[in-house]
């Protein structure tokens, strides 16, 4: 079955990156709204700092891809890196509340840069045969970091709220520093290519369609050309369900629910996303192989079933106990939607498509910042029902889409 010994040595390194930035984000993460809160500012304003980075980042997304597909990964890459370092340290240093809502806004480019060169790359350099493998490695290490971050950042914020911010920019820079270093021996070929590929989003080349190995030197394929595979709609539609329920709904909606209709203690909030991240993290390895053995639509299938059939868990069965094994299965389902979702775009795009991988990655922010919104306004204006069916609703439409997809990308 193989192990992460097997894959690329870029993939490992950037695994590494993934954990080292995730426990950085994680440290920050707790100060946001105490620092905030010092400014003298109200709750919708602290919010508006957490929103101003997701927005900068769907905002940038596209752009981001733009630029891997002109100057290559390992530019893009350390350029992102730089931005979020730099901008971190000067939030940090944040003297008013305007301050730091730009300077989170700017983290927000810095993390789409980051997040689309890296995911690219490691979707380049790694076989179809390894890709599902490749990812679950790389998610699970930045959903381990998740995990560890906020532990460490509570003690920091007990010295000073400013500290966390310091405390990430140097972790983020010292990472960058040694990726760049790590992946110059490794990366100039796959960045030639990657320049290269830059002709077809221009219009100029002839695309790729898949079954190409990755760096064989062809254009990469447009967000257009994706666009007409099924399969890679089926990634989009996927992708936007799980911002929707898990990084929108999960973490606003659902511990109201559990506060307000099951009527448990809010210290539970914090065990409920303990749970699911845990087991995220724990199965995003195994889900890789599954996407590599079974297939990629299966695992999509599979991980949106486990999703959906946490929704109806939480509706019929108002307790505590399934709360927790609600987090627990979308943790699960999780680890098979993401796994499969970009293994597939790297079927498609054979790992030449900055803009392609940009645009499924921003299907997950725009229905991380839609999802909460929508969902909460049902939950306040018919019921907490109301908006988990909604939600489900989301979550089935993706279902569908991986349902009819191909076996493989045509």
């Amino acid at each position: 079955m193989g192990g992460f010994r097997e894959l690329p040595r870029e993939v490992k390194i950037l695994t590494a990156v993934a954990f080292t930035v995730a426990v950085g984000f994680g440290i920050q993460s707790p100060a946001i709204p105490v620092f905030a809160g010092e400014f003298g500012v109200g709750s919708a304003a602290v919010g508006a700092v957490v929103s101003a980075f997701a927005f900068m980042r769907l905002a940038t997304g596209l752009p981001g891809g733009r630029l891997v597909n002109r100057f290559g990964e390992r530019a893009v890459l350390t350029t992102g890196m730089v931005l979020l370092a730099v901008t971190s340290i000067l939030a940090g240093l944040s003297w008013n509340y305007p301050q730091l809502l730009i300077f989170r806004g700017a983290c927000g480019v810095g993390s789409a840069l980051y997040t689309v060169s890296a995911m690219n790359m490691l979707l380049r350099v790694t076989p179809a045969s390894h890709r599902g493998r490749a990812t679950g490695y790389f998610q699970g290490g930045y959903y381990l970091g998740t995990v560890t971050g906020p532990a460490l950042g509570g003690g920091l914020l007990g010295v000073s709220p400013r500290l966390p911010f310091f405390v990430y920019g140097v972790a983020v820079a010292i990472a960058g520093a040694i990726a760049t270093v790590a992946l110059s021996k490794a990366v100039p070929i796959i960045d030639a290519v990657a320049r290269t590929g830059s002709a077809a989003e221009s219009g100029t080349g002839s695309g790729a369609g898949p079954g190409a190995g990755a760096g064989d030197g062809r254009p990469g394929i447009t967000l257009g050309r994706a666009l007409r595979h099924r399969s890679y709609l089926a990634a989009l539609t996927s992708n936007f369900g799980l911002g929707w329920a898990v990084f929108g709904v999960r973490v606003s909606v659902l511990p109201l629910y559990l506060m307000f209709v099951i009527k448990a203690d809010a210290t539970w909030i914090g065990a409920g996303l303990a749970v699911g991240a845990i087991t995220q993290a724990v199965t995003l390895p195994v889900a890789g192989r599954v996407a590599d053995l079974w297939g990629r639509r299966p695992s999509l299938l599979v991980g949106q079933g486990l999703i959906l059939g946490c929704l109806v868990m939480v509706i019929t069965w108002q307790t505590l106990v399934a709360y927790l094994a609600a987090f627990a299965l979308m943790g699960l389902g999780t680890a098979f939607c993401t796994t499969g979702g970009a293994a597939t775009v790297g079927d498609v795009t054979r790992g030449r498509g900055g803009t392609v991988v940009a645009g499924y990655q921003m299907t997950a922010d725009l229905g991380m910042t839609v999802g909460p919104l929508v969902a909460g306004q049902l939950a306040a204006s018919y019921s907490y029902e109301v908006a988990f069916l909604a939600t489900g609703a989301v979550v089935l439409i993706g279902w569908i889409t991986a349902l009819v997809m191909p076996p493989r990308p045509t």
